[in-house]
């Protein structure tokens, strides 16, 4: 279940069907209340289909609890603004991003995202665990059957930002690019350091395209981030990532300057 870490999306499935058993419920007439299918009912339950944002609002319309499993999602797992793209996320046939400052989530290495996560200094050592299994979960959509095409846009300083402490960390997050790469689905390009202005310089996004030609994207702030579905916000981001794409070197040269960074610290 790559929209939650799997422990949770498991233990908010197994409540779901206790709820549904304790109501007295079959797997139809639930479907009816939340507005599945029972056939859809029972392929989440089994763990076989994942479990969406969608589907838990619709159980907790089926079993009338006030939005009681909604909640457990908040409190429990990803903030609530992050909830509908990870559900856009994990269904996506491409994705597209734009990183001025960071190696990509998808992309992080254990120690990368560790390191990451806890320049936040409010959260404490379960929190920091809690988010960086949910980081790492969410890595899998990546390698899984069918996964979407990844086009990640990398500004060079980002290879480039490892102090004599972080060095180490960096050469296995850099190693880690250059093995993913390799892959067909995966792409990272790096926009050169003698590129001073463009478009992407006000802040990282990423775009996410769904089977249907949908798209959603998403803003990262200060503050967390935002969910963007507007068809006229939308059209602006995929504007912005042609002009950032355009800006950045081809596959092979991005990779050759990874390379070379990695062999310059080794």
């Amino acid at each position: 279940m790559a929209d939650l870490p799997h422990t949770l999306a498991a233990f908010i499935v197994t409540e779901i069907r206790r709820a549904r058993g304790a109501a007295g419920m079959t797997q139809e007439a639930f479907g009816r209340g939340a507005g599945f299918s029972a056939s859809h009912v029972s392929a989440v339950e089994s763990e076989t289909r994942a479990l969406t944002m969608d589907f838990i609002k619709g159980a907790d319309r089926a079993v009338k609890n006030g939005g009681l499993f909604q909640r457990m999602v908040a409190e429990l797992g990803a903030p609530s603004w992050f909830l509908p793209w990870l559900d856009a996320e994990r269904v996506a046939t491409q994705l597209r991003s734009w990183q001025p400052s960071l190696i990509p989530g998808l992309l992080q290495t254990e120690h990368y995202a560790r390191a990451v996560i806890r320049c936040d200094d409010t959260l404490g050592d379960e929190d920091v665990d809690k988010r960086l299994a949910a980081r790492l979960d969410r890595q899998s959509i990546l390698i899984q059957p069918k996964a979407p095409q990844f086009v990640a846009v990398i500004g060079e300083e980002v290879l480039r930002r490892a102090g004599e402490d972080f060095r180490a960390i960096m050469v296995g997050q850099i190693t880690h690019l250059l093995t993913l790469v390799e892959r067909p689905n995966i792409s990272v390009h790096v926009v050169p350091r003698e590129v001073n202005m463009h478009a992407g310089l006000t802040g990282p996004f990423i775009l996410a395209r769904a089977a249907d030609g949908k798209w959603v994207g998403q803003l990262e702030n200060q503050l967390g981030g935002a969910v963007i579905s507007n068809d006229d916000d939308i059209a602006t981001l995929l504007s912005k990532w042609e002009t950032v794409r355009n800006e950045a070197l081809p596959r092979r040269q991005s990779t050759d300057l990874m390379k070379e960074v990695v062999t310059s610290w080794t």
